[in-house]
């Protein structure tokens, strides 16, 4: 990829016919693939393997692609330290949002009482069918999680697509790079560069079929869940639902209110990925051209690079207002109710315990069943529950945990003096930027970053 010198040229992007846009392709898919569920539920359930087929697709190159950016990111700052203040600038806003959305989900729980009056009997409760939903393997402790994210065989983690893996290796990567000397290291980033831009081509190539795996994904989800539960759990739900559409608005604020991001238009300039997730259930089907998309919109690829990817699993926003939420309807359900102490205890536990298992099979299940065992409020047995509604919750989850990753990518971009504001307007207004943009640092020890910016043709077959 090379990073031209001349000045920037910027070009309104070409307008496409309505039929060829991702997004009604994709709006289509998701129509009709809730149609299929509802009048053929069976037929529904069937298709399952489109959805999951496509995420596969995106898994295949996900490893690789996060490898490449990060490092040929890393390599472009030149400067190890910024990396690391990035890193840590990120985790404190991580844990400052998760830590947040688990005290709303208390403080709604509190307030709407879903649970209250159903008076469950624990006598008529199975562990079973929460072992089936979730995997064999205990929950991790803080020390186990933190040991796995260090890879024990390079080729290990991108064989089995641990991310967080890979992100540490690529951190090493570029960081040597960079050390070494980024001249010297030139043969090298020109080939990753190369790399990169195959990578991106091949990324368009499986978007072409997205319709099908959004399509095949809500033909299974309301084939085989059908939308009856809407009842059964119609408080637990509005809570859930609620509460999402209370802390998006906060997160309206804060991105208008420090990286100065107009969130509608940059919703509006990501809208196929945002469909595409909620049509998947899956945030990882649109990981790598959600980073794209940011670092067009004024983020730097180091940062981008660094904070989406650490974010699918230390910023998970939505599933944290699901947990506390839940882990107070639970709570009511079995007629127990918890004084301030308790729900302060249950506050840390869940905050260690939704942050080892991302990435678990069933980790929603897991997390709650660990703090209801730690906190001895309810049956182990009674997360049993929520297995009607956790598919219900997925459209929430995944909106909040994406919506929310992009806005502490523009944060971070900020708060270090990497975020490029005029790039970001000239992306929402549907221009290309074809040169590198420079940015310019809040401090005069951060040097002005040069990466190119990702065109919306890098993605395109």
């Amino acid at each position: 990829m090379k990073i031209p010198t001349s000045a920037t040229a910027v070009s309104p992007a070409a307008k496409k016919p309505l039929y060829k846009s991702l997004f009604f392709q994709i709006l289509v898919a998701v129509v009709l693939g809730i149609a299929i569920g509802y009048l053929w539920p069976d037929l529904g359930s069937a298709l399952r393997p489109l959805g999951d087929g496509f995420i596969q697709l995106i898994k295949m190159i996900i490893a690789p692609l996060i490898f490449l950016v990060i490092v040929t990111g890393i390599s472009a700052v030149g400067d190890v330290k910024a990396v690391g203040r990035v890193g840590v600038k990120a985790l404190i806003y991580f844990t400052a949002a998760t830590l947040f959305a688990l005290a709303f989900g208390l403080v709604v729980a509190n307030v709407v009482q879903p649970g209250a009056g159903l008076n469950i009997d624990p006598a008529t409760l199975s562990a079973d069918a929460v072992n089936a939903k979730t995997t064999a393997a205990p929950p991790k402790d803080a020390g186990q999680f933190l040991l796995g994210i260090i890879p024990t065989s390079v080729v290990g983690a991108f064989a089995s697509n641990s991310l967080l893996q890979v992100l540490c290796f690529a951190v090493f990567f570029g960081a040597a790079i960079v050390v070494v000397g980024r001249e010297k290291c030139k043969p090298v980033v020109d080939v990753m560069e190369t790399t990169l831009e195959l990578f991106f081509k091949i990324m368009g190539w499986v978007m072409r079929v997205a319709p099908v795996g959004a399509f095949g994904a809500m033909a299974f989800i309301i084939g085989q869940y059908g939308l009856s539960s809407l009842s059964t759990y119609a408080l637990l739900i509005a809570a859930c639902y609620g509460s999402a559409v209370v802390f998006i608005a906060l997160l309206f604020v804060v991105a208008w209110v420090y990286p100065r991001v107009p969130l509608w238009q940059f919703i509006k300039y990501t809208r196929e990925e945002f469909l595409l997730a909620l049509g998947t259930a899956s945030t990882e089907s649109v990981l790598p051209r959600i980073m794209t998309k940011l670092t067009n919109a004024g983020c730097s690829r180091a940062t981008t690079g660094l904070v989406v990817p650490t974010g699918y699993s230390f910023n998970l926003d939505g599933a944290a207002l699901y947990l506390s939420i839940s882990l107070l309807f639970l709570a009511q359900a079995f007629g127990h109710n918890l004084d301030l102490g308790q729900q302060l205890a249950a506050l840390g536990i869940l905050m260690l315990t939704s942050k080892g298992m991302a990435g678990v099979p069933g980790s929603a299940f897991l997390a709650l069943s660990a703090t209801a065992g730690a906190l001895g409020i309810f049956p182990v047995a009674g997360v049993a529950l929520l297995l009607g509604a956790d598919r219900l919750m997925d459209s929430m989850r995944v909106l909040v945990n994406l919506l929310g990753n992009c806005v502490a990518t523009f944060v971070v971009s900020k708060w270090e003096g990497q975020f490029d504001r005029e790039a970001m307007l000239a992306a929402f207004r549907g221009e290309t930027t074809n040169t590198e943009v420079s940015e310019t640092a809040a401090e005069p020890s951060v040097p002005a970053l040069t990466t190119p910016r990702l065109t919306s043709d890098t993605y395109s077959a």
